[in-house]
């Protein structure tokens, strides 16, 4: 009885291992299934790419850098074409930056031959060598005031400025202030406010003056002259 009972134990365990290994390979199906269908489903999405339109694009894209290529070279080129111009201007500027002010001082250098001519001549007029001489000044300065240059010309009695004035010697002198202009040596000059050459002048100092001997130094000073005295008999 029991021996009949543990076969048919045994039998239904069979059965049970055998419906459990049904289901699982039930399921390998299944995966192998739905791995197979998404791979034919990527391979239907390959499929309906558009290589038309890739080429398209690319098309296009080569299109547009050809542009910038040729949008770059010109660009290059114009560049290079400005570098060498500015530095034609500025050559030409170096060589030729004086030409309008040469072309100004021509008729004073012409003005200047005319009162030469005219002084070496027997019979030369020197009061007109004269007016000829301060209308030749006159025009070189309108010259040179045209080019931004600017006398510096102190007076007597000015006071003194050191950025404008060069002192050359200092005058004592009782009736003008101290640090004033006495006299002018040399006219200065400026270009465009730009100091060129700076006056010569000679400034007033205060006079000096002796002052009087203290009460020691008197004292010592009559020390002093006894000894020398004193000196002076024991030599003789």
């Amino acid at each position: 009885m029991n021996e009949v009972e543990s076969d048919t134990d045994n039998s239904k365990k069979v059965e049970n291992n055998q419906a459990d290994s049904n289901n699982e390979g039930n399921k390998d199906g299944e995966n192998k299934e739905a791995s197979t269908n998404g791979a034919n489903e990527t391979l239907e999405s390959a499929s309906d790419f558009d290589a038309d339109g890739l080429e398209k694009q690319l098309e296009e894209a080569n299109k547009k850098a050809a542009i910038y290529w040729d949008q770059l070279l010109r660009l290059k080129a114009d560049m290079d074409n400005l570098r060498k111009r500015a530095a034609r201007d500025l050559e030409d500027a170096h060589k030729f930056g004086l030409d309008r002010f040469i072309k100004d001082l021509l008729p004073v250098c012409d003005s200047l031959e005319l009162g030469l001519q005219a002084a070496s001549e027997d019979n030369a007029d020197l009061v007109k060598i004269k007016e000829g001489v301060e209308l030749t000044l006159q025009s070189f300065m309108s010259v040179l005031e045209k080019s931004g240059v600017s006398a510096i010309r102190p007076k007597q009695g000015d006071k003194l400025d050191p950025e404008l004035h060069q002192v050359m010697a200092m005058h004592e002198d009782a009736d003008a202030k101290p640090n004033t202009i006495v006299t002018v040596i040399q006219k200065g000059y400026s270009l465009n406010e730009r100091l060129v050459r700076p006056a010569m002048v000679v400034v007033a100092k205060k006079p000096q003056t002796e002052t009087p001997q203290t009460e020691k130094e008197a004292k010592k000073s009559g020390y002093d002259d006894q000894e020398s005295g004193t000196n002076i008999d024991e030599k003789a």
